[in-house]
Protein backbone atom coordinates (compact mmCIF):
# COMPACT_ATOMS: atom_id res chain seq x y z
CA UNK A 1 0.00 0.00 0.00
CA UNK A 2 2.85 2.33 0.89
CA UNK A 3 4.58 1.67 -2.45
CA UNK A 4 1.37 2.38 -4.35
CA UNK A 5 1.01 5.66 -2.46
CA UNK A 6 4.62 6.66 -3.20
CA UNK A 7 4.23 5.81 -6.89
CA UNK A 8 0.97 7.77 -7.00
CA UNK A 9 2.53 10.84 -5.37
CA UNK A 10 5.55 10.63 -7.70
CA UNK A 11 3.36 10.47 -10.80
CA UNK A 12 1.27 13.38 -9.52
CA UNK A 13 4.43 15.44 -8.88
CA UNK A 14 5.78 14.73 -12.37
CA UNK A 15 2.48 15.74 -13.95
CA UNK A 16 2.44 18.96 -11.91
CA UNK A 17 5.98 19.84 -13.03
CA UNK A 18 5.04 19.16 -16.65
CA UNK A 19 1.90 21.26 -16.23
CA UNK A 20 4.01 24.24 -15.22
CA UNK A 21 6.74 23.77 -17.81
CA UNK A 22 7.30 26.68 -20.20
CA UNK A 23 8.79 24.29 -22.80
CA UNK A 24 6.87 22.46 -25.51
CA UNK A 25 7.54 20.85 -28.87
CA UNK A 26 5.18 21.04 -31.87
CA UNK A 27 4.93 18.24 -34.46
CA UNK A 28 3.02 18.86 -37.68
CA UNK A 29 2.16 17.29 -41.03
CA UNK A 30 0.41 18.96 -43.91
CA UNK A 31 0.24 20.09 -47.48
CA UNK A 32 2.57 22.52 -49.25
CA UNK A 33 1.15 24.62 -52.09
CA UNK A 34 3.85 26.48 -54.07
CA UNK A 35 3.37 29.73 -55.95
CA UNK A 36 3.88 30.25 -59.66
CA UNK A 37 2.67 28.86 -62.95
CA UNK A 38 3.43 25.19 -63.55
CA UNK A 39 4.09 24.38 -59.89
CA UNK A 40 2.72 21.31 -58.14
CA UNK A 41 1.83 20.89 -54.48
CA UNK A 42 3.31 18.35 -52.12
CA UNK A 43 3.70 17.50 -48.46
CA UNK A 44 5.54 18.94 -45.48
CA UNK A 45 6.69 17.92 -42.02
CA UNK A 46 7.78 20.24 -39.22
CA UNK A 47 9.19 20.10 -35.69
CA UNK A 48 9.25 23.24 -33.56
CA UNK A 49 10.61 23.43 -30.00
CA UNK A 50 9.29 26.48 -28.14
CA UNK A 51 9.66 28.42 -24.91
CA UNK A 52 6.87 30.50 -23.36
CA UNK A 53 8.54 33.79 -22.43
CA UNK A 54 5.09 35.10 -21.40
CA UNK A 55 1.73 33.34 -20.89
CA UNK A 56 0.59 34.53 -24.33
CA UNK A 57 3.93 34.61 -26.19
CA UNK A 58 6.00 31.64 -27.38
CA UNK A 59 9.40 31.87 -29.06
CA UNK A 60 10.73 28.90 -30.99
CA UNK A 61 12.77 27.36 -33.78
CA UNK A 62 10.87 25.84 -36.72
CA UNK A 63 12.64 23.04 -38.60
CA UNK A 64 10.64 22.09 -41.70
CA UNK A 65 10.92 20.08 -44.88
CA UNK A 66 8.48 20.67 -47.76
CA UNK A 67 8.49 18.60 -50.96
CA UNK A 68 7.05 20.43 -54.00
CA UNK A 69 7.61 20.89 -57.73
CA UNK A 70 8.58 24.47 -58.53
CA UNK A 71 7.12 26.07 -61.63
CA UNK A 72 9.52 27.93 -63.95
CA UNK A 73 8.50 30.70 -66.33
CA UNK A 74 10.74 31.74 -69.21
CA UNK A 75 11.25 35.24 -70.57
CA UNK A 76 9.19 34.36 -73.67
CA UNK A 77 6.18 33.44 -71.53
CA UNK A 78 6.61 29.67 -71.67
CA UNK A 79 6.51 27.59 -68.54
CA UNK A 80 7.93 24.31 -67.30
CA UNK A 81 8.09 22.25 -64.15
CA UNK A 82 11.05 21.13 -62.07
CA UNK A 83 11.31 17.75 -60.38
CA UNK A 84 9.76 17.20 -56.96
CA UNK A 85 12.39 18.39 -54.51
CA UNK A 86 12.59 19.33 -50.85
CA UNK A 87 12.80 22.82 -49.42
CA UNK A 88 14.24 22.75 -45.91
CA UNK A 89 14.01 25.70 -43.54
CA UNK A 90 15.26 26.85 -40.16
CA UNK A 91 13.30 29.81 -38.79
CA UNK A 92 13.23 31.68 -35.51
CA UNK A 93 9.53 32.06 -34.70
CA UNK A 94 7.14 33.86 -32.39
CA UNK A 95 3.47 33.12 -31.68
CA UNK A 96 1.03 35.41 -29.88
CA UNK A 97 -2.06 33.79 -28.31
CA UNK A 98 -5.24 35.79 -27.84
CA UNK A 99 -6.36 33.78 -24.81
CA UNK A 100 -5.08 31.31 -22.23
CA UNK A 101 -8.26 29.24 -22.29
CA UNK A 102 -8.71 25.71 -23.68
CA UNK A 103 -9.28 27.17 -27.18
CA UNK A 104 -6.33 29.41 -28.09
CA UNK A 105 -6.32 31.26 -31.44
CA UNK A 106 -2.92 32.66 -32.41
CA UNK A 107 -0.98 34.66 -34.97
CA UNK A 108 2.72 34.32 -35.58
CA UNK A 109 5.72 35.16 -37.71
CA UNK A 110 9.24 33.95 -38.32
CA UNK A 111 12.45 34.60 -40.21
CA UNK A 112 15.44 32.52 -41.17
CA UNK A 113 17.04 30.38 -43.88
CA UNK A 114 15.45 28.31 -46.64
CA UNK A 115 17.55 25.69 -48.43
CA UNK A 116 16.35 25.02 -51.98
CA UNK A 117 17.49 21.73 -53.51
CA UNK A 118 18.97 21.49 -56.99
CA UNK A 119 16.38 20.63 -59.66
CA UNK A 120 16.19 19.45 -63.24
CA UNK A 121 14.20 21.76 -65.46
CA UNK A 122 12.14 20.55 -68.42
CA UNK A 123 12.02 23.38 -70.95
CA UNK A 124 8.73 22.11 -72.33
CA UNK A 125 9.75 20.37 -75.56
CA UNK A 126 10.65 17.10 -73.85
CA UNK A 127 14.17 17.10 -75.25
CA UNK A 128 16.38 18.69 -72.63
CA UNK A 129 16.71 19.06 -68.89
CA UNK A 130 18.90 21.72 -67.36
CA UNK A 131 20.20 21.69 -63.82
CA UNK A 132 19.16 24.52 -61.50
CA UNK A 133 21.72 24.59 -58.71
CA UNK A 134 20.84 24.46 -55.03
CA UNK A 135 20.75 27.71 -53.10
CA UNK A 136 20.13 29.15 -49.66
CA UNK A 137 17.88 32.17 -49.27
CA UNK A 138 16.82 34.33 -46.35
CA UNK A 139 13.05 34.50 -46.00
CA UNK A 140 10.12 34.93 -43.68
CA UNK A 141 6.85 33.37 -42.63
CA UNK A 142 3.47 34.58 -41.34
CA UNK A 143 0.81 32.31 -39.87
CA UNK A 144 -2.47 32.00 -37.99
CA UNK A 145 -4.43 29.17 -36.43
CA UNK A 146 -5.56 27.77 -33.12
CA UNK A 147 -4.69 25.25 -30.43
CA UNK A 148 -7.32 23.19 -28.63
CA UNK A 149 -6.00 20.99 -25.88
CA UNK A 150 -2.77 19.64 -27.35
CA UNK A 151 -4.13 19.71 -30.90
CA UNK A 152 -2.88 22.43 -33.28
CA UNK A 153 -4.16 23.62 -36.66
CA UNK A 154 -2.50 26.36 -38.68
CA UNK A 155 -2.02 28.07 -42.02
CA UNK A 156 1.40 29.49 -42.91
CA UNK A 157 2.70 31.51 -45.83
CA UNK A 158 6.44 31.18 -46.44
CA UNK A 159 7.99 34.15 -48.24
CA UNK A 160 11.11 33.19 -50.22
CA UNK A 161 12.89 35.15 -52.93
CA UNK A 162 12.58 34.01 -56.56
CA UNK A 163 15.16 31.82 -58.29
CA UNK A 164 16.51 32.80 -61.71
CA UNK A 165 18.60 30.59 -63.99
CA UNK A 166 19.81 30.43 -67.59
CA UNK A 167 18.82 27.45 -69.71
CA UNK A 168 21.32 26.62 -72.44
CA UNK A 169 19.70 25.72 -75.75
CA UNK A 170 22.26 25.05 -78.48
CA UNK A 171 25.79 25.14 -76.93
CA UNK A 172 27.15 26.52 -80.22
CA UNK A 173 24.57 29.30 -80.39
CA UNK A 174 24.52 31.61 -77.35
CA UNK A 175 21.43 33.35 -78.74
CA UNK A 176 19.44 30.16 -78.04
CA UNK A 177 19.94 30.54 -74.29
CA UNK A 178 17.04 31.86 -72.28
CA UNK A 179 16.35 32.86 -68.69
CA UNK A 180 13.82 31.18 -66.42
CA UNK A 181 12.37 32.30 -63.10
CA UNK A 182 10.71 30.33 -60.30
CA UNK A 183 8.57 31.60 -57.45
CA UNK A 184 9.76 29.78 -54.35
CA UNK A 185 7.16 30.99 -51.83
CA UNK A 186 4.64 28.42 -50.67
CA UNK A 187 1.55 28.04 -48.50
CA UNK A 188 1.56 25.44 -45.73
CA UNK A 189 -1.62 23.87 -44.33
CA UNK A 190 -0.75 22.07 -41.09
CA UNK A 191 -2.34 19.78 -38.54
CA UNK A 192 -0.45 18.49 -35.53
CA UNK A 193 0.00 18.29 -31.80
CA UNK A 194 2.43 19.37 -29.13
CA UNK A 195 3.93 17.81 -26.03
CA UNK A 196 4.82 19.71 -22.88
CA UNK A 197 3.80 23.31 -22.37
CA UNK A 198 1.44 22.66 -19.52
CA UNK A 199 -2.32 22.21 -19.53
CA UNK A 200 -4.02 23.99 -22.42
Amino acid sequence: MKRILIVGISLLSISMVKAQSPFKVDFALGGAIPSGSGSKGGVLFAVEPKYAVMPKLDLGLRIEGAVTARGFTSTDGGSGQADLKAVSSYLATGDYYFTNEYFRPFVGAGAGLFRLAAASFDNGDGTSDELVSSSTKFGGMVRAGFEMGHFRLGVEYNLIGNTTATVVGDPTDPSSNFAVKAKNSYLGLKVGFFIGGGRK
